[in-house]
């Protein structure tokens, strides 16, 4: 919205061709044109638990304004948590203030701005949280989930065009990701949507623009496991979770979950794995023990050190090793590189389960409408937008893995 003033007070001190009025007009149309809607805004982080009495997020309304060029105005239909919404709440990684959280939703096209030829008005939509500007070295490489720009824009709390298009009365309010889908609408880059069938239940969409993605992909397309290997995931959030459904669709003989809590043990037992192993220092040896020598790939999803450390160590020798949990900022990890040349680990981050989402996204709902990959059973709750400080503390006491919220 900033970014438009700008170039519509140019436009006015300067002689107009036909063209450049034109611009200015549509322009100044779409500035002067405010959607409102509830919203949940996070104007300062906070630890204090439980979350429903320092409630963190506020439903408030807010304004936007129409999509510019290249964007989308998006009607919310579902929303879930990830652990990484948490951490915005907590502050545990820094985003700007204030913000509207939420990154993983799906949603109907309700407007789109000029240069949009993808999508229509009715079109149902997965938000994805990093968008791709098809136009830097890794998105023209095919390695869209690295888009540059894409993760300026996220960092600053902007869209991919620039600047915010969200505000209460005249106050600038940041977007999560790109996103901010805890809210009944919200105005995104088209770079930021993928289309899917309308058919497809909104609850199931949502889960593919993150869990599935940074869960399954990264079992898939990082760790590139391959039929008849054994794999470790250590974390059974949603996730950690979607990576054992990712394993199964890879054909893995043995899947061990890793965690220490015995509910999502047993939850991962019913989603396909093959061993429960409660976390705690002797976990990788009882892997190395019943694999015969460690696991073809290990993928740590929770977050912390010692999940990193667990799967590190369950890993075979010419293993790999695949990190998608983000922990802390400030964590530290030291590592004997002379017994990891031995021992030729390879570990590599996964960001976004490096998935091309446009192409990624459609195929992964192609499994889950043939009955092979059951991404319903990652929903554990359901509620209205109105309880997503309720959602949160759930989160936050490892006692949910994917909450809809429904607008």
């Amino acid at each position: 919205m900033e970014k438009t003033t700008t170039y519509v007070n140019l436009a006015l001190s300067k002689p107009t061709t036909e063209a450049i009025l034109d611009k200015y007009v549509r322009h100044l149309t779409k500035v002067n044109f405010v959607i409102e809607f509830k919203a949940a805004i996070l104007r300062n982080c906070t630890t204090e638990r439980p979350f429903t009495d320092s409630t963190p997020l506020e439903i408030v309304t807010i304004e936007a304004a129409a999509p510019l060029e290249h964007e989308v105005l998006i009607r919310i239909n579902a929303a879930s948590l990830c652990r990484s919404d948490l951490s915005v709440i907590t502050g545990v990684r820094a985003w700007p203030m204030p913000i509207v959280p939420g990154h993983e939703a799906s949603g109907t096209v309700e407007e789109v701005g000029s240069g949009v030829t993808r999508l229509s008005p009715g079109d149902q939509v997965v938000l994805v949280y990093q968008p791709q500007c098809g136009e830097c070295p890794c998105c023209v490489s095919g390695n869209v989930y690295l888009c540059e720009p894409g993760l300026a824009a996220n960092r600053a709390g902007a869209l991919l065009g620039g600047g915010s298009r969200l505000s209460i009365n005249g106050e600038k309010i940041h977007h999560h990701m790109g996103l901010s889908a805890f809210a009944e609408m919200a105005v995104v880059s088209e770079h930021s949507l993928v289309k899917v069938d309308k058919d497809l239940k909104p609850e199931i969409a949502a889960l593919f623009g993150c869990a599935v993605m940074c869960g399954a992909g990264s079992v898939i397309n990082t760790g590139n496991v391959k039929a008849g290997e054994s794999v470790a995931i250590v974390g059974i959030g949603g996730v950690g979770a979607s990576a054992i459904l990712g394993a199964r669709l890879a054909g893995a003989s043995r899947i061990f979950a890793v965690d220490i809590d015995r509910d999502k043990l047993q939850t991962a037992l019913s989603l396909g794995a093959t061993d429960a192993i409660e976390a705690g220092p002797d976990a990788a040896a009882r892997i190395i023990e019943d694999s015969a020598g460690g696991v073809d790939c290990a993928v740590e999803s929770a977050g912390i050190q010692e999940a990193f450390q667990t799967a590190y160590d369950c890993t075979k020798r010419g293993g790999r090793v695949v990190n998608l949990g983000l922990v802390n900022p400030s964590t530290l990890y030291s590592i004997d590189l002379a017994a990891h040349v031995t021992s030729a680990k390879s570990i590599t981050g996964s960001y976004m389960g490096s998935c091309n989402p446009q192409i990624d996204i459609p195929r992964f709902v192609e499994l889950f409408k043939e009955g092979r990959f059951p991404i319903e059973q990652l929903i554990t709750h359901r509620m209205p937008l109105s309880d997503v400080n309720l959602a949160l503390e759930r989160m936050a006491a490892s006692k949910a893995l994917r909450q809809i919220l429904s607008p």
